[in-house]
């Protein structure tokens, strides 16, 4: 069975999550606690990072780009970068704006203040992290609406891995309840859209042990 290890509210193993369901490729989730250094886990990836994934031949692949873009060689329908040069390069421009920027400005500052730091035992989360994190959200959530007003999807007219990039991100910190969803309703109708997916449904499932999401976290119609 492939396998994909993972920690829950890593916006990086949602995005293969995602990739994976949206190609149909059955796998199996394990829960990987990155904190604790497991021998066995650092023979498949020497970095210590989630996510890893070991497909059904045994092929070991670690990192979000590299699995995605492994995913998109070996299983190519349905393609997720786009079927032409210029759609995959604009894909891919926003995948890095996501995996890089957005994670930078608001995922660390956020899921890493609010989650990770809690599950390390790091001490008190920053509240000025949290706050940098929470007014840089509202700049990136302008800019899918910029996207969406041009496009169907952020990337061009078809659903992409560059949706899958964002709504990674977004989901982990929709899962906080940190997502101004009220002031943003062009982003907010392009996230439901994403959230109505079969593929999605299971992010939705997702309960962290000793924090709970919003009511509204797992509400398609939000």
């Amino acid at each position: 069975m492939r396998t994909l290890y993972h920690l829950a509210l890593s916006p990086y193993s949602r995005k293969v999550r995602l990739a994976l369901a949206e190609k149909k490729l059955p796998f199996e989730l394990k829960a990987e606690k990155v904190w604790e250094r497991r021998r066995e886990f650092l023979v498949l990836n020497p970095a210590g990072k989630v996510p890893t994934l070991v497909d059904e031949d045994g092929t070991v692949v670690p990192d979000s780009y590299a699995i995605c873009e492994y995913l998109e060689e070996r299983y190519p329908d349905p393609a997720l970068l786009g079927r032409t040069i210029a759609q995959r390069a604009e894909t891919r421009r926003l995948v890095a704006w996501f995996d890089d920027k957005f994670f930078k400005e608001v995922s660390r500052n956020i899921v890493g203040e609010k989650a990770l730091k809690k599950f390390l035992g790091l001490g008190e989360p920053s509240s000025d992290a949290i706050r940098a994190g929470c007014e840089n959200i509202r700049l990136h959530l302008a800019y899918i609406e910029h996207l969406i007003d041009q496009r169907n999807w952020l990337a061009g007219d078809e659903f992409s891995l560059a949706d899958i990039a964002a709504a990674a991100q977004i989901s982990s910190c929709d899962y906080l309840g940190d997502v101004p969803w009220k002031d943003h309703p062009g982003a907010k109708t392009w996230y439901a859209r994403i959230k109505s997916r079969p593929a999605f449904r299971p992010l939705l499932a997702d309960l962290i042990p000793g924090m709970r999401p919003p009511k509204y976290y797992e509400d398609l119609d939000f």
